[in-house]
C-alpha cells in the first residue's frame, strides 16, 4: 500500500516537473565581447599619437605652446568638472519621470567637489593667461591685475569665480541654482575658444556651446545615471526605466555633439584639406583620435540600448555603458589636448 502510493507521489512529481518550464539560460557567446574589447584596442592604438602634446607634434613642423601638455590637462579637468553638475541636474530631471522612483533616496552629490577641482584648473590657467600666456615659475611673475586689461584675462577670471560660486551653490538644496555658475563658465570657455579676431567668432562661439553644453550632459549624466541605478539595486525595474530615459535623450544629445563637431571642424579645416591635416598636424590627429573614440563609445551606447530592449533583466545594459564613461573619460581628455594645440592651417 506504501509502495503503491510512493510510487504514484513520485509520478506526479514527474509530471508536474514536465509541465514546469525550466528557464535555461541561452549560452552567452563571447562574440560580441570580444568585439568590443576589439574595437577598444584599435581606439588605444590610434590614441598612441595624442597621449601628449610632444607627440601629436613629432614631425609636424608646428611648435607648441610653452606648457602645452599641462594646459591641456588642466582644460581637461576643467572640462569634467562642467560634466558633473550638467549631469546631475540631467538626471534629476530624468528622475522625476520614472514611475514608483524612490526620489530620495539618490546618490550623494559629486558637485561639490568637481567645482573644487575645476576652481584650481581655472585657477591655474587663470595665473597662465596673467603671465602673458606662459607658464610661471615664480609668484612674482604673475601680474593678477592684468586680468582685467584683456579679454582673454576677463574669461579666465570669470570661469575662476564661476566654479567658486559653483561650490557654494552645490551645497544648496536648489538644483536650478547649482546650474547657473558653471553656465556661465561654459559660456566664457566658449568665447575663450573663439578671439574677436577670428571669422565669425559669434557662430564658433555658439557651436562650441552647444557642443560643450551636449557632451557635459551626455557624459555626467550617463555617470550619475550608473550611480544612481547602482544605489536602486533593490529596484531594478526602476533603474531599466532610467536607463531608458537616458537612452532616448542621449540619442539627441549624440546628434547634436555630431553636427556641432562636423561643422566646427570644418569651419577649421576646409572640406578639401581635412584628409591632409588628419595626419600632418598635431590638432588633426588628436581630432581624428578623439572622433575614433566617439565612435566606439556609440557603439557601446548601440550595444547597450539593444540590450536594454531584448535582455530580461535591463540592467544588462549596465556592462557597456561603464565601457562607455571610460572611453569618455578619454574624449574629455582628447578634447582638452585640442585646446593647447596649434590650430590647423587654413589653406585657402
Amino acid at each position: 500500500m506504501s509502495s503503491s502510493g510512493s510510487t504514484a507521489g513520485t509520478d506526479g512529481d514527474a509530471a508536474g516537473a514536465a509541465r514546469i518550464p525550466l528557464a535555461v539560460a541561452p549560452p552567452r557567446g563571447p562574440s560580441a565581447r570580444r568585439a568590443v574589447a576589439l574595437l577598444a584596442l584599435v581606439t588605444a592604438a590610434a590614441l598612441i599619437p595624442s597621449l601628449g602634446a610632444p607627440a601629436t607634434l613629432h614631425g609636424t613642423g608646428e611648435a607648441a605652446a610653452p606648457g602645452a601638455g599641462g594646459i591641456g590637462l588642466m582644460r581637461a579637468v576643467l572640462f569634467a568638472a562642467l560634466c558633473i553638475p550638467a549631469g546631475e541636474f540631467f538626471v534629476a530631471r530624468l528622475v522625476r519621470r520614472v514611475p514608483g522612483a524612490p526620489i530620495a533616496d539618490l546618490p550623494r552629490s559629486l558637485a561639490p567637489h568637481a567645482a573644487g577641482a575645476g576652481f584650481v584648473a581655472a585657477l591655474v590657467l587663470a595665473s597662465v593667461v596673467a603671465t602673458g600666456n606662459l607658464v610661471p615659475h615664480r609668484l612674482s611673475e604673475i601680474d593678477p591685475g592684468g586680468l582685467y586689461r584683456t579679454r582673454d584675462g576677463a574669461l579666465a577670471l570669470l570661469e575662476v569665480n564661476g566654479f567658486l560660486a559653483a561650490g557654494l551653490c552645490a551645497l544648496s538644496r536648489r538644483p536650478a541654482c547649482r546650474m547657473w555658475p558653471p553656465a556661465a563658465v561654459a559660456v566664457a570657455e566658449a568665447l575663450r575658444a573663439h578671439p574677436a579676431t577670428e571669422h565669425s567668432p559669434a557662430l564658433g562661439s555658439a557651436l562650441t556651446l552647444v557642443h560643450l553644453v551636449c557632451a557635459s550632459l551626455w557624459a555626467g549624466g550617463l555617470l550619475h545615471v550608473l550611480r544612481t541605478v547602482r544605489h536602486w539595486r533593490t529596484d531594478p525595474r526602476a533603474g531599466g526605466a532610467l536607463l531608458g530615459l537616458y537612452a532616448r535623450g542621449a540619442a539627441v544629445l549624440l546628434a547634436l555633439i555630431t553636427a556641432t563637431g562636423l561643422w566646427s571642424s570644418l569651419r577649421r579645416m576646409p572640406a578639401h584639406t581635412v584628409l591632409d591635416q588628419l595626419t600632418t598636424t598635431a590638432y588633426g590627429r588628436t581630432l581624428l583620435a578623439k572622433v575614433l573614440l566617439v565612435a566606439v563609445v556609440a557603439l557601446l551606447a548601440l550595444i547597450a540600448r539593444i540590450r536594454l530592449r531584448r535582455a530580461a533583466d535591463p540592467l544588462a545594459a549596465c556592462a557597456p555603458a561603464r565601457a562607455e564613461v571610460a572611453l569618455l573619460g578619454l574624449v574629455v581628455a582628447a578634447s582638452g589636448l585640442l585646446t593647447a594645440l596649434p590650430l590647423p592651417i587654413r589653406w585657402s
